[in-house]
């Protein structure tokens, strides 16, 4: 399993290792929906007629960023150099090697100051919905 530490989700990885396991293929990537950072409105000429704050993208799957990985893999890895986002994914897909599991549920990646205040306020609220334990 492959992870970079940018990324907080509340993904079952039990679950994700089971559908990597029942496809047979080398890779699965976890796709995901972030969060929209803007409202979304939806018009009937000038009016509005549909508001939400935030939603979450109906649209366009991204790489959330957790993996598993036959060992396989390292055949399509050419050095230390080689950036795993192009020609690794790139030649796995081309290939018919790369599966998706979709995750419908929280992801939110951590990449800018925004974004850690937005998961440090889900925390602080106590709503963060990646803490599955019990204190």
């Amino acid at each position: 399993m492959l992870t970079w530490g940018d990324g907080v989700s509340n993904i079952d990885l039990n679950c994700l290792l089971e559908f990597h396991r029942s496809h047979g293929k080398i890779a699965t990537l976890t796709a995901v929906r972030p969060p929209a950072r803007y409202g979304h409105m939806i018009f009937d000429g000038d009016q509005i007629v549909e508001f939400v704050e935030k939603p979450q993208i109906g649209e366009g799957w991204v790489n959330g960023a957790f993996f598993v990985l036959e060992p396989k893999v390292f055949d399509y890895i050419d050095g230390d150099e080689t950036v795993w986002e192009h020609e690794p994914l790139e030649r796995l897909a081309a290939d018919g090697q790369l599966m998706a599991y979709k995750h419908e549920s929280f992801w939110q990646c951590m990449d800018t100051l925004r974004e850690k205040f937005v998961l440090e306020s889900l925390w602080q609220s106590n709503n963060a919905p990646w803490k599955i334990w019990e204190d």
